[in-house]
């Protein structure tokens, strides 16, 4: 009977001793490296001076909606990058810096998102159709977007088109992915803003 009190007096300690552990700094998961994606400025010769324009928040499925960033060892598999995350979901992510870059081109009235008060003459309506590193016979990075412009007056398409985007991985490691990634997503944005541009 002793024995027994004194096995469990061990295991109850042995508890306390790893739970303090997990709790110490430096211990457990170690903290992700946090991305974000810059804004192209797109050159187009055509001006919209009296138009403005809504970037509404795009779509995507689940995989896309979040903050881990896809990798694709496979077709039709999915992993996400070890260590390594958006600071935000990746639609709101993609919104913002796709304002940027139509802002940055100077080529319309006015610039906004959802809640900042602009009357809109057309929404870029934008659903995230890929946005992921495959890896395996030569790494690349790939960026594609379905974009719809609608008529913010009448609710009618103007037009619709897809982008798509693809920029080898250039080095190793979650940096040299995201650099890729960075790189294929300024260049479907830049064609965006000189499409939306010319289309409107």
């Amino acid at each position: 009977m002793t024995d027994r009190r004194a096995w469990v007096t061990g295991a109850v300690a042995i508890a306390f001793v790893l739970q303090g552990c997990a709790a110490l700094p430096g211990i457990g998961s170690a903290p992700l490296d946090t991305y974000e994606l810059s804004a192209p400025t797109p050159e187009t010769r055509v001006h919209r001076r009296r138009t403005q324009i809504l970037i509404a928040e795009p779509s995507a499925l689940k995989a896309l909606d979040s903050e881990n960033i896809v990798i694709r060892p496979a077709p039709g598999a999915i992993e996400y990058l070890k260590g390594a995350q958006w600071a935000d979901r990746l639609p709101k992510v993609v919104q913002a810096r796709l304002a940027e870059a139509f802002q940055k081109s100077g080529a319309f009235a006015g610039v906004g998102r959802p809640g900042e008060g602009l009357a809109i003459d057309y929404q870029v309506i934008v659903e995230i159709r890929g946005f992921e590193v495959a890896v395996g016979g030569g790494d690349r990075a790939r960026v594609e977007f379905f974009v719809k412009i609608l008529n913010d007056r009448n609710g009618v398409v103007r037009a619709s088109r897809t982008f798509e985007a693809v920029s080898p991985v250039s080095g190793s490691g979650n940096a040299a992915y995201i650099g890729a990634l960075d790189r294929a997503f300024g260049d479907a944005a830049s064609q965006m803003v000189v499409w939306v541009a010319s289309a409107t």
